[in-house]
């Protein structure tokens, strides 16, 4: 039966990276999976206030709080493509220590997150790190190969002593009733499941479980061939004992509340920055302004690959979020499509239906009178019928109509059409 349960997990978590897999490749994306992500819906809450957002993270939580880090091992694509790196790499499993500077990680990134920013914590997010690793950004890359060495030697430390949505849940799961737990009767300290767990969280020789960092991959009650190790209620509760003095402790939470209000401010203060620095970045319809889309966006690149005109740039130098660049794929904003909106995770790119979208200026068109060839193809291909022209004349732009798609710039074969970035998206 224990063995059933460890398969059924490895299923499950096959499902689940195939299916991340397919939708950041922009090849089918039929369960919205990526909405079950912590971190993206943490800042819808935060930012959008959305209900549904609200009930997959206390879902999330609620899970965590049943059946421990089980989101590590079945939900989050990073931990899953980790274990597959490990199987790769035959990664010796290591007993680990329990730092608690992943404390301090976890106050930083979501403290700044909370203040307005998501600049630290798209560096570390594990479901940003995968997005990005797979729509080949070359940080994403950098980063991922890191953490994978990482699991070379040490196997799932990122997910123990670095991740902050580890460190979040790690807490959580402290307290949850079903748990990892080591039947003292039965077991015979051989070892056996500390030489398994990829955590590092057995000490086979006292017969205890840090259920803390243990990531819930079963892996240890499907080895152990006494029957020793169990995932379940432990009948008879040992006394919680302390190996840190109280006012240590209490030291330790003001600095971690310190940490999170500093970053807090610090979030903030990167927002505002923002906010005075980016000029003429085109967005996509839903990202409303240069500033909300810098300090949101994780840079997962879901988005990317998901438009089927495949005008959505990475970040760069210029703008360190998604942005539109109508000299890639088609040149120019389909009238009749929302995919980015619909992909979103993070509430970046805010949800609209495609009615509303249609109606959401992005930028601004205008046309060089000293370089109109008067051909009128522009007056054909404007989608809202923004464009007109009159026999013998130039084509003239109604600018309360356009929306800047930018189809009128691509279909112009003399350059005379240029678009421009509008500070605040409206609808009309």
């Amino acid at each position: 039966m224990k063995k059933k349960l460890y398969n059924i997990r490895i299923i499950i978590a096959g499902l689940v990276f195939i299916f991340c897999i397919l939708a950041i490749c922009g090849v089918i994306y039929p369960l919205k999976i990526f909405d079950l992500q912590f971190a993206a819906s943490l800042q819808r809450v935060i930012f959008d206030y959305s209900l549904i957002a609200l009930l997959i993270l206390v879902g999330v939580i609620a899970l965590t709080l049943l059946f421990g880090r089980l989101y590590c091992s079945l939900i989050c694509p990073f931990g899953i493509m980790q274990e597959f790196a490990s199987f790769l790499f035959k990664s010796k499993c290591k007993k680990q220590n329990n730092y608690k500077f992943k404390y301090f990680i976890a106050s930083l990134t979501i403290g700044c997150l909370i203040g307005g920013s998501a600049i630290f914590i798209r560096y570390i997010d594990p479901y940003t790190l995968f997005g990005s690793a797979i729509s080949l950004s070359k940080l994403g890359i950098v980063l991922s190969l890191l953490i994978l060495t990482l699991v070379f030697f040490q196997n799932r430390f990122f997910c123990t002593n670095i991740c902050p949505i580890g460190a979040i849940l790690g807490l959580i799961s402290k307290i949850a009733p079903f748990k990892i737990y080591i039947n003292k009767e039965k077991c015979v300290s051989c070892g056996l499941c500390a030489k398994t767990c990829p955590s590092g969280c057995i000490n086979f020789k006292e017969k205890n479980v840090d259920n803390e960092m243990c990531v819930k991959c079963l892996k240890c009650i499907s080895k152990c061939q006494l029957q020793a190790m169990n995932y379940g209620t432990e009948k008879k509760k040992e006394k919680l004992t302390f190996n840190i003095k109280r006012r240590k402790f209490l030291y330790t939470a003001f600095a971690l509340l310190t940490v999170t209000i500093t970053a807090v401010k610090a979030g903030v203060e990167f927002s505002d920055k923002y906010a005075k620095k980016i000029k003429n970045i085109i967005l996509p319809p839903g990202a409303l302004n240069a500033s909300r889309m810098a300090n949101k966006c994780l840079n997962c690149n879901l988005c990317i690959n998901n438009c089927p005109n495949k005008i959505l740039a990475k970040s760069s130098q210029k703008f360190p979020a998604v942005h539109i660049d109508y000299s890639l794929g088609k040149g120019y904003c389909k009238y009749d499509c929302n995919e980015c909106e619909k992909v979103c995770p993070s509430g970046a790119i805010k949800r609209m239906k495609l009615d509303e979208k249609q109606r959401t200026r992005i930028a601004m068109a205008v046309i060089d009178q000293t370089k109109c060839n008067k051909c009128g193809i522009c007056v054909y291909d404007c989608p809202l019928g923004a464009i007109s022209k009159k026999d013998g004349e130039t084509a003239l732009i109604d600018g309360a109509k356009c929306i800047g798609c930018g189809k009128c710039k691509n279909s112009c074969q003399f350059d005379a059409i240029q678009i421009y970035a509008v500070n605040e998206q409206i609808m009309i």
